[in-house]
């Protein structure tokens, strides 16, 4: 009895792997893209209607739309990596995932690495905006010092992702390189770090004032406070899981580390409209309070 020919790639299996997670993370990308961007036409209607209202509408609005369109420039990029990958260069010496290796360096990438940084570090620097805001409410020196470890974090992440950009990027370096994964591994440990900071900050003053106000009136009028916590606690536990994952991967050297990176990617662009999406389907919860809630406004 014949067998039948098999047609596999001369490819080791790792790197098999590699370039099947490589694929699912985008196909990931595409599918968490078109999440996004029916979440940014909703809130966007919603925060046009704001902007005569509240002031700062327009200001969130054009935050989203940045990240949308730096979103978009991501996706753009990714999907046509995996085209000259897997189409215009199949052939090329030691395989698809070799090139892509090889070719770090091209302006494709660049972007690539570039877009994917810029989403993630514009991300924490509304949460820290957030925190600084609401803290405000207590004054301003008490949040510059609530604020400042967090804002120091945030400043050696900028600089980790800067340099992982351009490690990444440079020739005969990739993302896998060891001085590239360095920075890459610090990077991600610190952006999450804060994140879960900034969180805890956040949630901490929520419940304080909640706390203030049970002292003078009913409970009903508290509960609200419950409520928008655990908006801003759900919104930021999401992307904490997957870029978690992604970090554990990423330093071992897991392949799966590409699929988790989609995952990480676009729900750490979508936590804005995520909050303002999960307050729109909250009764209790007003969607312009979100981001930054009148009651807890600067003095």
């Amino acid at each position: 009895m014949s067998t039948s020919p098999s047609y596999a790639p001369d490819e080791d299996r790792a790197t098999i792997l590699l370039e099947r997670a490589f694929v699912a993370g985008d196909f990931i990308t595409g599918m968490g893209y078109g999440i996004q961007l029916v979440m940014y036409v909703s809130c966007a209607l919603f925060l046009f209607k704001q902007r005569r209202e509240r002031k700062t509408s327009l200001y969130i609005l054009a935050y989203i739309t940045l990240l949308l369109a730096i979103q978009t420039i991501y996706c753009a990029v990714q999907a046509r990596t995996v085209q000259v990958m897997y189409v215009d260069n199949r052939n090329y010496p030691g395989g698809p995932w070799q090139y892509f290796l090889d070719t770090q360096s091209q302006a494709i990438n660049v972007i690539f690495f570039a877009t994917l940084f810029l989403v993630t570090f514009l991300s924490d620097l509304l949460v820290l905006w957030r925190c600084w805001v609401i803290w405000t409410s207590s004054g301003k020196i008490k949040a510059y010092l609530v604020t400042i470890f967090p804002a120091i974090m945030l400043l050696a992440s900028f600089v980790m992702g800067t340099l992982w950009t351009l490690q990444s990027s440079q020739p005969g370096l990739s993302l896998y390189s060891k001085l590239p994964m360095a920075y890459g591994t610090s990077y991600y440990a610190i952006s999450l770090g804060s994140n879960i900071i900034l969180t805890i900050l956040i949630t901490v003053r929520l419940l304080l004032y909640r706390r203030d106000l049970l002292k003078h009136l009913p409970a009903e009028h508290a509960k609200h406070y419950v409520s928008l916590a655990a908006i801003i606690v759900e919104s930021a536990a999401l992307y904490s899981v997957f870029a978690l994952i992604f970090l554990i991967t990423y330093a071992v050297n897991d392949p799966v580390n590409q699929i988790f990176l989609g995952f990480a990617s676009f729900t750490q662009a979508s936590r804005t409209a995520q909050c303002i999406e999960r307050a729109l389907l909250n009764l209790d919860c007003d969607p312009a309070n979100i981001l930054i809630p009148h009651y807890l406004s600067p003095r």
